[in-house]
């Protein structure tokens, strides 16, 4: 009886509105005393790269995205010149403090601003724990500016689809992956007309809006940046290189590329598997939607074909990439909430080795970076490790999509009317 009170004490603990505000703002001071007095460069571009891109647009002159081809779609530059208001000196502060805000009005909503909706508390905490695993990288990236939009439009896909539409086609402008987000609802609603007409005339606003500016044919350069990319060392597919470079075998060597300010690795087959990386990824993300619309005309449920639909497209852009930024762990936060949500207790698997993987990145980013700049065998193996879980969580979405479309008993009379209905009965499923 004693514990079964202390259980349900500890469950209402849990679920208040104070203490949970009280987690965020623990969790986000662990990963800024972590920013400013941990190893290494953990602020990164945001100290560095940022500054240099948003000065010179402050003083009145070149804006990126606009007077010249830019690595980050033209909406990005928009938080970076907010961080700069109050001067660059204080950018990194003002950054830090920018993103605060995003993910506070993100957890609010999550929570229901002093609600305590079903599984909402949980997905909550597991957010918490989740920013804290990952550390600095979590906030210092224009990543951290989307991930809370993602989260706040993947909250309102069940009751306000064209909101969570414009919501994302905003976040894919700023960094693209949440594309892979609209990807997912377009195969999975049964609102896609609208979620496509919402994600169209937004992008066509942007693009507008751009062209009057100036940017001309530069609001299309992040495209073409992105598939002129080497094998960063963080990526799935250098592990091997990383491997040989650990045992001086070879020519197999990391090296700095000052114009994307990236490291690299290179060696022999290395431009060859770069080249490779990108039709593999089309074809991996194909695949992904295969499942998915095999899961839709199978007479799936929207509530156990979106979320692993998401979060496979949202793997897919980070284990078959040749880029593998510490920071795309981030992404992943968006749809492994929304799985939360929408399966409770049938997403413990993925949301562990979700946290599991955030702490692997911490440690490979910031703290033993060097370590890996130096392809020191331990850090290698960690790298190795994490690459490798990645793989898994993408297969487990793959798995957990063929079972979505396995269990109806309806799928043949059903699979032409899921597909072309209107219906505004989308699964309600959130709490």
């Amino acid at each position: 009886m004693t514990a079964d009170r202390d259980r349900t004490a500890a469950i209402g603990w849990a679920r208040s509105p104070l203490v949970l505000w009280i987690g965020l703002a623990a969790a986000h001071a662990i990963v800024i005393i972590a920013a400013f007095l941990g190893p290494g460069i953990p602020l990164g571009d945001v100290t560095y790269i940022y500054p240099e891109w948003v000065r010179p647009a402050l003083d009145g002159g070149y804006v990126v995205g606009i007077d010249g081809p830019w690595v980050y779609p033209i909406v990005a530059i928009i938080p970076l010149l907010l961080a700069g208001v109050a001067g660059i000196p204080a950018y990194g502060a003002v950054w830090l403090g920018l993103v605060i805000v995003f993910d506070a009005v993100a957890f609010g909503i999550l929570i229901g601003w002093g609600g305590r909706p079903a599984r909402r508390h949980r997905a909550a905490w597991w957010w918490l724990a989740f920013i804290a695993l990952l550390g600095p990288i979590s906030l210092s990236r224009i990543d951290a500016v989307t991930v809370p939009l993602a989260i706040v439009a993947l909250l309102f896909v069940a009751g306000r689809p064209r909101l969570a539409a414009v919501l994302l086609a905003i976040a894919t402008w700023i960094k693209v992956w949440p594309a892979a987000l609209i990807g997912a609802l377009v195969i999975a609603s049964r609102r896609r007309m609208r979620v496509l007409i919402a994600v169209v005339g937004t992008s066509a606003a942007i693009v507008l809006v751009a062209l009057v500016l100036g940017a001309g044919a530069n609001v299309f350069s992040f495209i073409g940046d992105q598939t002129e990319r080497d094998l960063q060392i963080e990526a799935p597919a250098s592990i091997p290189w990383l491997w040989l470079a650990a045992a001086r075998v070879g020519d197999a060597r990391i090296f700095y590329d000052h114009a994307l300010n990236t490291f690299e690795v290179a060696g022999a087959g290395t431009q060859v598997a770069a080249a490779i990386m990108t039709p593999l990824l089309a074809v991996v993300v194909l695949a992904v939607a295969a499942l998915g619309v095999r899961a839709v005309l199978s007479g799936g449920q929207f509530v156990r074909v979106f979320p692993p639909l998401a979060l496979g497209f949202v793997m897919a852009f980070i284990a078959v990439n040749k880029v593998g930024s510490p920071q795309y762990l981030c992404w992943i936060a968006a749809p492994v909430i929304l799985g939360l949500l929408y399966r409770g207790r049938h997403w413990r698997a993925p949301a562990t080795m979700a946290l599991v993987l955030a702490g692997l990145t911490q440690v490979i980013y910031p703290f033993f970076y060097g370590a890996l700049l130096a392809a020191e065998p331990m850090i290698v193996a960690v790298l190795t490790l994490r690459n490798l879980l990645e793989v898994v969580l993408l297969v487990w979405c793959a798995v957990a999509l063929w079972s979505a479309g396995s269990h109806s008993s309806t799928a043949v009379r059903r699979a032409g009317s899921v597909w072309k209905s209107g219906d505004a009965s989308l699964e309600r499923a959130a709490d």
